[in-house]
């Protein structure tokens, strides 16, 4: 049972579990239906494959595209259908889902214009089971086949250099951007490379250019240019791309034409330029001009300068032409080194002028070097030499009085006869020439003076010569002349006085006859035959005799002396032979005839001569021979007689008339003549030839043909010559010669050459053709050397002679000779360089050559030797003496000699000496440099670098800094590290990463777009510029950042509020923020900060200011900031992106932190006394460094005030301009001084001061600065001229300032009523800054007319062409009236002689009276005066009172000498007072010049002038010439001795001896008259203290100095002013004290001092107060204010002056204490004192 349970059991249990079982099979089967269409494999859904483009058909591109199901059948599940199958590229197998590439017919080409990358298809799966659809995606990437060549997109590419431009310089970046090679395939195989390729049609292209950046294409310079020496390189550059196996890379070129561009690199050149042996540069040139003495510059300039002077730049094709500098010329230096005054080089055009006429007996040569320089500054110029001749006053050539002679001689004249000027040999010929340097002749004027010239004969000087002295020089017979040979002589003449040459004349010489000639009968006798049956008067025989005189010596006349018996005659003239009339001839009778041929010459000096006629007489039978009318003819034919012409008639006559017949039997045996046999006529049938047959004989018969009927006759022919030869030279003559060298008139060799012409066509003269100047030749033929030649320069001359005949068309023959130049020592060696420098490197051995000199001797036997010169390096170094080989002698160690502070070069000079020469050695300097090897590689400081970067990072950005160290020493090329990419190790990463070369920073080459977390691994080497060069690498991996870990700004640009340049320290300036998800932002400053102005805080972005700020150096900063996780941070990393970087723009705002700056401390200006009122005087400029309204000026004065309280000037407030307020009348020679105040913001701001003195002057001290130029140009040059100007016075008086008065046309006539506005007159004074008042005039004269040479140079650039200073001058006013002085001074000189005449003629005892009662009144008024002054003196030498002021006269009137001889007081008389020791008291400055400005009408009042000294003149005095009688102002500082008080002396009148004091009178015996007591004018004292005096001339007897009715008029003002009134003495007022005076030349005297009457200048009378005298104290009270006057301050200048500006100004009642009212004709004219009608009392 229990087994049966157990069974039922497990069969249940069973039953389930195959129940579940079943289940869940089917639930399994159901699932995989759906499973179908999926792939089976893992990853991404869809399918990515790659293949190659131009893959060929059929290739498999999906092997398997694993989808779950079946596709075949039988128990297909699954239908594959390809989708999207575009252009049909893909093929599918469904069976086997298998892709294959279709292409028949085509091919995948990835490339354009295909440009196939992707194909992408869609597998369409439908399950047959359950019906889905799956669509499968398959992306075929097509893979770049490297089967594209790179393409240049130009033929050829060009680019242009400047010559200057640096090495390393990038000068062609055109194959940038699309413009350069390239190739459509696709990564690397598209990338382009470039490099140069050597270029076999250019070689050195190869080294020129290099290439900086292979990818870019940018091309470097590699070496210097040279345009000089190459104009264009053909660089072959070839582009390649980067395939990744480099056999498979393709390749194309192109050429770079690098054009080079002239550049500035060579300086200015002299023209004409002389090339030395065939280089660049120029033989030195010299200039030549000759000027004659004592010549007006205007006739000479600008100098004739031969060749003239002209220099060029030698790079001739600098472009632009704009570019072209301008060449400057100067005179560098000069022999003698006077030569500035005498010539001027103008700086552009480069004319030479003559500034003034020159003495040759002074000067006969300068010796000057000019340079030439360009105007932009280059330091390399041109110098040449320029020689001025002075010639002799020599200005015009010589000339002969006729400009043709005519001279006669006889033949028979013996040598040394004189040449005759007529034909009748009565008078001399006289040559006269003249030269009107000599003697200037009126026509018709004889002249006197015998000009000593020079006469020369240019031919015939063997026959003729020519007296050598005397006013008429005369031309004598130095060998006998024949008339037959030569009948006329014509030469020419010139006259030279050593210097010039006169016009050649032309001399004709007539050889006149004489009778040295007997006429000739051709035969000793003759035979003839004659019949009876002749007729009277016929012809017997015609006999013909010659004479080769002219005239009547050569007329020949015949006669018969016997034999005639009566039956024969002669014709006397034509000696034809005749029956005698009446005669009949006798058969066989004989005659023998003597006829005689005689001249017709003077009896005494007739030639005759005699022949003999044989006569025969035959029966007629009617056969005589023809008869010919002469026996001999005789004829001249020219050579060049044309064939044909009839040359004589030679027709015979017979008796019988039968036929002649006419033949030559002799004499022409060339058949040269043909004679007609019918009538007898002689042809020319040959060519003639004088030089082979010069005369013919010819005999010629005429026969009638019956016998004996023969006869001859002889025709004598002579052939005269033509020129139809050429000079021919001598076949023997040698044509080679040798010269020695260094030789002048050195005789070289002679040639020959003949003329078969005759006369002038065959007289050969010779000449130089193509070396004139180097040699010459004589009349023989002789060769010389002209001037020394010298080998080294040219060592063979081909010398072509040429010989001419002496016809009017000469014919030449020309010979080449060959001159070889034979050397001399006169050559030092010279080394191929100057200097050597050559390179050796440290520790190299001993005895290793490192230079190789070598020097030439230039002359041909030379043996060169070597050493070294200097000493030291004898130790260091040895120097082969034959090779030139510098070798080291010790172990030099680079870092000992820098450790021993030796240096690493050795500089020391080398010679050359040639052993067997006398020349000095030639000289080089070597400088050898010890060169530091290359002992230690770069180290870098890490082994790995990290960084990190943007996904999206810009091109450029900085990712990390790799650091290496190289332990040579620092400063060494060894030393200096640079860095690059190893491109073999990583030629990706190099690709879109690079490493700067010198920084090590490493960045982004490329804009990267790359996948997060990628890392890169990138090697950098670092290598040194030591030799050899060492390197050492490094490995940096830079990761590519995740962009979650990069925080993004808010905002690209930050732009805040302007922060003030006061702000303080941590001020802030505003906020940035970055966000980031879960990540904290680290902010910092990467750029734009490097100052340090600002600071970050790096959590919370607020930027605040970390130093001070200046607007005024920095006005904006443009901060970049970076916004970092600090995950990052802490790593030591930073990855700059486009999202976490920021600009930020902070601009500063001005404050006012910068006070006015004036544009100097002290500002000088000057005003003259008639000087209106506003008007402008100075202009204030401050500068403040602040903008806007802080550097708004706004100016104010501080001047002292005035009692008036009136300000003597403004300023415009605004424009700094000072502005005259009151008038200066009488107050030349005052200054102010004063304070300006410059306030910026308008006058609310910071302030600054500086001080301001204005002077008084007038025209007195002004002088006229003449120029050439119109008045508009000097105006708009004003300030540079005047900077000119007040340079050159600085140098006399540091710190001078020159002032503009006024500018205007030139005044010229006699009362400069004349205005030129072609010229300028500038008038201008100058003040000296230590005395604060005008210089001069005359020593601004000297200051300026001293140097007017240099003004001119300096003027020249400003004032143009042409212009300068004509002339320094006094204003016209001064000069007007010194004429005006000297027109008045003669004529009342004269009206003064005719009153002094009249008075001692006729009125001497009313004279005396006058003279009498006016010394009475004098005296009486004198001791009223002396009365008062002695009750004013304390008694008993008491002290004065210390309110009352006490003066000395003793002191300050009286002679020391007097009174230590006299112990009382006495009182001196002031009259007796020398003027030119008076005190400044008396207004009346002794320097001060007269002027007619001065004479003011003051009928109106005067009113007293506030500042200054109140004063004016008298009218002015004259001496005997009219000047101005002028005294010494003495105001210049000469140190402490003229910083003392003048003291007054006084001189004893002889004439008027009288003194008074209060008690009695000494007698005139006390008195000491001192030397040189000449009184010169009288002292008047007034009562208020002040000394006022005349003048007059020193002698009485001299008339013509000034005016006496002048003075007399004036000195009878005098005496009524002198009338003294009783009154009781004024008493003195002063208000204020304490006033300062200058270093103790004046003293002010306060109430409680003695008022000393010496003083140059006091308070009370020039102060603008006026002291009345109140008492005189005591001798002892006297001393005792003397020695309590040497505490006081300093007051006034020595200048006598009043000082304005530092002391306060005290005023006084002025009383007139005189009722005594002068009318205006009487009325003293006393400048400021004039309305004041003040007592005078004269002293």
């Amino acid at each position: 049972m229990r087994r049966g349970w157990w069974l039922v059991r497990w069969l249940g249990t069973g039953m389930a579990i195959l129940s579940l079982l079943t289940h869940s099979w089917g639930q399994d089967t159901e699932d995989w239906q759906y499973e179908e269409c999926k792939l089976s494999r893992p990853g991404p859904p869809a399918t990515i494959v790659t293949i190659d483009e131009e893959s060929p058909n059929g290739t498999v591109l999906v092997g398997n595209m694993q989808i779950n199901g079946r596709p075949q059948d039988p128990g297909r599940t699954i239908s594959l259908l390809l989708l999207d199958n575009y252009d049909y590229w893909v093929i599918l197998d469904p069976t086997r889902q298998r892709l294959y590439l279709n292409s028949t017919g085509r091919v995948l080409d990835r490339d354009p214009p295909n440009s196939i990358t992707t194909i992408v298809v869609q597998i369409q799966c439908t399950n047959e089971l359950v019906g889905t659809i799956i669509l499968h995606e398959v992306r075929i990437v097509v893979r770049d086949k490297n089967d594209n060549t790179p393409r240049f997109q130009q033929p050829r590419y060009y680019v242009a250099v400047n010559e200057l431009t640096p090495v390393g310089t990038t000068i062609f970046t055109g194959f940038a951007g699309n413009n350069g090679a390239t190739d459509i395939d696709d990564g690397p195989n598209g990338h382009i490379e470039y490099s140069i390729l050597y270029n076999p049609n250019d070689p050195a292209s190869n080294g020129t250019v290099s290439v900086a950046n292979t990818l870019s294409g940018h091309i470097t310079l590699a070496e210097r240019l040279n345009y000089e020496e190459r104009t264009r390189y053909l660089v072959l550059v070839q582009a390649n791309d980067r395939a990744p196996y480099p056999p498979n890379r393709r390749t194309a070129t192109t050429t770079l034409t690098v054009d080079v561009l002239d550049g500035d690199d060579l300086g200015p050149m002299f023209l004409p330029c002389v090339l030395v042996n065939n280089t660049r540069d120029c033989n030195p040139i010299t200039y030549h001009v000759a000027i004659p003495e004592f010549t007006e510059p205007s006739k000479l300039n600008p100098l004739n300068v031969t060749p003239s002077i002209r220099a060029v730049d030698m790079d001739r094709n600098i472009q632009p032409p704009s570019d072209r500098p301008g060449i400057h010329y100067f005179i560098l230096v000069g022999h003698p080194n006077t030569y500035p005054e005498y010539f001027s080089l103008n700086r552009t055009t480069a004319e030479l002028h003559v500034l003034q006429p020159i003495s040759r007996d002074v000067y006969q040569r300068f010796t000057l070097i000019i340079k030439a320089e360009q105007d932009n500054g280059h330091p390399l110029p041109a110098y040449a030499d320029l020689i001025i001749e002075i010639l002799d006053e020599n200005n015009q050539a010589p000339y002969f009085q006729f400009a043709t002679y005519q001279g006669y001689v006889s033949e028979s004249s013996p040598v040394g006869t004189t040449i005759s000027a007529s034909a009748n040999l009565t008078a001399p010929l006289g040559v006269i020439a003249l030269d009107n340097d000599i003697e200037e002749l009126d026509p018709g004027e004889t002249p006197t003076k015998d000009p000593m010239v020079k006469i020369t004969l240019n031919d015939y000087t063997t026959i003729f010569g020519l007296t050598p002295t005397g006013l008429i020089r005369y031309l004598r017979l130095l060998k006998p002349v024949d008339r037959e040979k030569q009948m006329t002589y014509t030469f020419t003449m010139v006259s030279s006085d050593g210097v010039q040459q006169s016009i050649p004349v032309t001399v004709n010489i007539l050889v006149l006859d004489a009778n040295d000639n007997t006429p000739t009968f051709p035969e000793v006798s003759y035979s003839v035959e004659v019949f009876t049956d002749m007729q009277q008067g016929e012809t017997v025989l015609q006999l013909t005799a010659a004479d080769a005189d002219e005239g009547l010596n050569g007329l020949v006349t015949y006669e018969i002396l016997a034999g005639a018996q009566g039956d024969f005659i002669i014709n006397n003239r034509t000696g034809r032979i005749t029956v005698a009339p009446g005669v009949t001839l006798t058969v066989g009778r004989s005659y023998a005839l003597t006829v005689k041929a005689s001249d017709n010459a003077p009896e005494t000096q007739r030639r005759s001569s005699i022949t003999t006629v044989y006569i025969e007489v035959l029966p007629p039978n009617n056969q005589s021979p023809p008869r010919f009318p002469l026996f001999t003819y005789s004829l001249e034919v020219s050579e060049a007689m044309r064939i044909g012409a009839i040359l004589l008639n030679l027709q015979a006559t017979d008796r019988e008339n039968d036929p002649i017949t006419y033949r030559i039997v002799s004499g022409d045996s060339q058949k040269v003549f043909n004679l007609s046999e019918t009538i007898g006529l002689l042809l020319l049938d040959q060519p003639l030839d004088r030089e082979t047959t010069d005369k013919y004989r010819l005999i010629v018969t005429a026969s009638d043909g019956n016998p004996g009927g023969t006869s001859t006759t002889t025709v004598n022919i002579v052939v005269t010559d033509v020129n139809d030869n050429d000079p021919k030279f001598n076949i023997t003559t040698p044509t080679n010669f040798t010269v020695q060298e260094e030789q002048a008139d050195l005789f070289i060799g002679e040639v020959t050459a003949t003329d078969p012409d005759a006369g002038p066509n065959g007289q050969v003269r010779y000449r130089i053709v193509n070396h004139p100047d180097l040699f010459t030749i004589s009349e023989n033929g002789s060769i010389y050397t002209r001037v020394p030649l010298d080998r080294e320069l040219r060592s063979q001359y081909s010398l072509v002679v040429e010989a001419s005949d002496g016809a009017v068309d000469p014919r030449r023959t020309s010979l080449t000779l060959s001159i070889q130049v034979t050397d001399i020592d006169d050559n030092s060696p010279m080394f191929s360089q100057q200097t050597y420098v050559v390179n050796v490197p440290e520790n190299s051995p001993v005895g290793t050559v490192v230079l190789k000199l070598s020097a030439v001797d230039s002359d041909l036997i030379s043996n060169v030797t070597y050493r070294i010169k200097t000493e030291s390096a004898q130790q260091l170094f040895s120097l082969n003496p034959i090779t030139g080989e510098l070798a080291v002698l010790q172990t030099l160690d680079f870092e000992n000699l820098a450790a021993m502070g030796m240096g690493a070069f050795y500089t020391f000079q080398v010679e050359a000496v040639d052993q067997g020469g006398v020349m000095p050695p030639g000289q080089a300097t070597v400088t050898v440099r010890i060169t530091d090897m290359n002992d230690f590689s770069p180290i870098f400081v890490q082994d790995l670098y990290k960084g990190l970067v943007a996904p999206n990072a810009e091109k450029g950005t900085v990712i990390t800094t790799v650091l290496a160290e190289d332990q040579d020493p620092p400063g060494t090329p060894a030393s200096f590290v640079r860095y690059r990419v190893d491109l073999d190790r990583s030629p990706y990463s190099g690709s879109i990463f690079d490493v700067e070369e010198v920084s090590g920073r490493v960045i982004t080459k490329v804009n990267l777009n790359e996948e997060p977390s990628v890392t890169f691994k990138l090697f950098v080497i670092a290598f040194d510029d030591g030799e050899p060069v060492k390197t050492n690498s490094t490995l940096v991996e830079i990761t590519v950042l995740q962009p979650s870990r990069i925080p993004i700004f808010t905002q690209e640009e930050y732009k805040f509020s302007p922060v003030s340049e006061l702000a303080p320290f941590g001020k802030r300036v505003g906020t940035i923020l970055a966000a980031a998800v879960n990540q904290t932002i680290f902010y910092s400053i990467v750029a734009g900060n490097e100052l340090g102005h600002f600071q970050v805080n790096n959590r919370t972005g607020v930027i605040s200011t970390a130093k001070p700020l200046d607007y005024e150096n920095v006005t904006s900063y443009v901060l970049r900031v970076q916004a970092d996780s600090m995950v990052v941070v802490m790593s030591n990393l930073r990855a700059p992106s486009k999202t976490n970087t920021a600009k930020v723009f902070i601009e500063v705002l001005d404050e006012n932190d910068h006070p006015p700056v004036f544009t100097r401390k002290l500002y000088i200006g000057g005003v003259t006394e008639d000087t209106k009122i506003f008007s402008s005087v100075l202009k204030i400029v401050a500068t403040d460094k602040d903008t806007g309204n802080y550097s708004a000026m706004a100016y104010r004065l501080i001047i002292p005030p005035t009692p008036e309280g009136q300000d003597s000037f403004v300023i415009e407030t605004y424009t700094g301009i000072i502005k005259s307020a009151m008038m200066f009348r009488n107050m030349r020679r005052s200054y102010f001084k004063f304070e300006v105040i410059a306030t910026d913001d308008y006058g609310i701001g910071l302030s600054s001061s500086a001080e301001v003195v204005v002077s008084v002057v007038n025209a007195l001290d002004m002088q006229v600065v003449v120029s050439t130029v119109p008045p508009t140009l000097v105006e708009e040059k004003k300030e540079e001229l005047i900077r000119i100007l007040e340079r050159h016075v600085q140098d006399q008086i540091p710190g001078a300032k020159v002032i503009v008065e006024a500018i205007g046309p030139r005044r010229h006539g006699d009362g400069f009523e004349l205005e030129d506005y072609s010229k300028t007159d500038l008038m201008v004074y100058a003040i000296d800054p230590l005395t604060n008042r005008a210089i001069s005039r005359q020593e601004l004269f000297k200051f300026l007319d001293g140097n007017v040479l240099d003004i001119n140079k300096e003027f020249q650039p400003h004032l143009g062409e042409g212009g300068r200073i004509l002339e320094i001058r006094s204003p016209d006013i001064v000069a007007s009236v010194k004429k005006a002085a000297q027109a008045v001074g003669y004529t009342e000189g004269a009206l003064l002689a005719l009153a002094i005449i009249i008075i001692l003629c006729c009125i001497p005892a009313i004279l005396i009276v006058m003279v009498t009662y006016k010394q009475f009144k004098e005296r009486q008024a004198e001791c009223a005066k002396t009365a008062r002054i002695q009750m004013a003196l304390p008694p008993g030498g008491k002290a004065p009172p210390a309110a009352a002021p006490s003066a000395n006269l003793y002191e300050e009137l009286g002679d020391n000498s007097m009174r230590r001889g006299y112990g009382r007081q006495q009182l001196l008389r002031p009259s007796l007072l020398r003027p030119e020791e008076l005190s400044m008291e008396s207004g009346i400055d002794p320097g001060q010049d007269y002027y007619t400005q001065d004479y003011y009408n003051y009928d109106q009042g005067y009113d007293l002038p506030q500042f200054g000294s109140r004063r004016r003149l008298i009218p002015p005095m004259y001496d005997e010439y009219g000047e101005v009688i002028m005294e010494d102002d003495g105001y210049y500082y000469s140190g402490p001795e003229t910083a003392r008080k003048k003291r007054i002396k006084l001189v004893v009148d002889r004439e008027n001896e009288t003194s008074s004091t209060g008690e009695e009178s000494t007698t005139d015996t006390q008195w000491n008259r001192p030397p040189n007591s000449n009184i010169n004018g009288n002292v008047y004292l007034a009562q208020n203290g002040s000394i006022v005096r005349t003048r007059r001339l020193p002698h009485p007897n001299n008339l013509k100095g000034g005016s006496p009715c002048r003075l007399g008029k004036q000195f009878k003002k005098l005496d009524k002013l002198g009338v003294t009134h009783e009154e009781p003495p004024p008493v003195i007022s002063i208000e204020g004290s304490g006033i300062n005076t200058e270093n103790g030349t004046g003293s002010c005297s306060p109430s409680d001092v003695d008022v000393n009457l010496n003083t140059r200048s006091s308070c009370g009378s020039l102060g603008s107060t006026n002291n009345e005298l109140k008492t005189f104290g005591s001798k002892t009270s006297i001393a005792k204010a003397l020695i309590d006057r040497n505490n006081i301050g300093p007051c006034v200048s020595d200048e006598q002056e009043t000082c304005v500006d530092n002391h306060k100004s005290s005023r006084e009642t002025l009383e007139c204490h005189s009722d005594h009212t002068l009318s205006d004709e009487d009325e003293l004219w006393m400048g400021p004192w004039n309305s004041l009608h003040i007592p005078m009392t004269k002293l």
